[in-house]
């Protein structure tokens, strides 16, 4: 490849065994986050912050590297990865030990993890994500950084930030095909601008109040508002409910009839408090339909 010179060294995942493919595939690709592409199989670029990073399964094994103009440390990729001990701990909490449903999630996706991703960013993205598929979200996303955002390699741009969208009429984001979302993203950019250091304070708050202030936003409801807290801000107590999960409550726990913040509320209790781990497990078990035979 022409571009090699620009890239760094492979490196290992410490730990190693630390994932499979598919929980790589997965926790990459999987719905979670919308900056990685696959750019052959098994092998994906992305962006971390502003450093462009690849990632691979080669050998058994998960490795990454870094364009050379931004480089990040081993420290730095462990925490945007979930690498940390802590993982370990929030595994062990979970009740797969009497929940053999979430031990069946566990069993085939070891490893898959909840990426530490920037809030401003996720919000964003989970504004473009009312009725569009995961490819279709990535190609608006693109379009927006293309357009606006820094560009940090080839066809890889930076999240232009809400002071830069806060500038785009509405009229003008509809162009770019976001459809009638074009309208909640030129309305939270006005209010994110306007109250300066207000999104910055979400992850200070507790669960409950972080999501209270989310909802004022438009297009932000209760599933967005837990998206954009469990992968943007690092509420692992938070429990969305997408399709899948509404599957996964009433078939595999039994639920029907139970209203969303029902289902919120028992997920919060029987999972505890690293409920949005066992969610990403779930979404990713039944996407892929590991618990078909239930």
């Amino acid at each position: 490849m022409k571009t090699e010179k620009f890239w760094g060294s492979w490196f290992a995942f410490k730990p190693d065994n630390l994932f499979s493919s598919l929980s790589l595939e997965e926790t990459l690709v999987g719905g979670q986050c919308f900056d990685w592409h696959e750019i052959a199989r098994f092998h994906w670029r992305g962006k971390v912050g502003k450093a462009v990073v690849e990632c691979r399964w080669k050998n058994e094994r998960a490795e990454w590297r870094c364009d050379k103009k931004i480089s990040l440390s081993e420290d730095q990729i462990a925490n945007y990865f979930w690498l940390d001990e802590d993982y370990g701990k929030a595994l062990n909490e979970l009740p797969w030990r009497s929940d053999a449903v979430l031990k069946k999630c566990l069993e085939n996706l070891k490893g898959l993890r909840i990426l530490r991703q920037p809030l401003d960013q996720t919000l964003f993205f989970f504004l473009l994500s009312s009725a569009k598929s995961i490819p279709q979200i990535q190609a608006i996303g693109k379009t927006v950084f293309q357009k606006y955002g820094e560009r940090l390699l080839e066809d890889i741009y930076a999240f232009p930030g809400w002071e830069r969208l806060s500038e785009i009429s509405e009229s003008e984001l509809r162009s770019l095909k976001l459809g009638y979302r074009a309208k909640y993203v030129a309305k939270s950019a006005q209010i994110i601008v306007s109250r300066k250091g207000w999104l910055e304070s979400i992850p200070e708050l507790s669960y409950e109040k972080a999501k209270k202030e989310l909802l004022c936003l438009p297009g932000v409801g209760e599933k967005v508002a837990d998206c954009v807290l469990l992968f943007g801000g690092n509420f692992l107590e938070a429990f969305p409910i997408d399709t899948w999960i509404e599957k996964s409550m009433e078939k595999r726990y039994c639920l029907h009839g139970w209203n969303s913040n029902q289902k919120i509320h028992f997920a919060r209790i029987h999972f505890g408090k690293f409920a949005g781990l066992a969610q990403q497990f779930l979404f990713s078990a039944e996407r892929l339909g590991f618990l078909e035979d239930l």
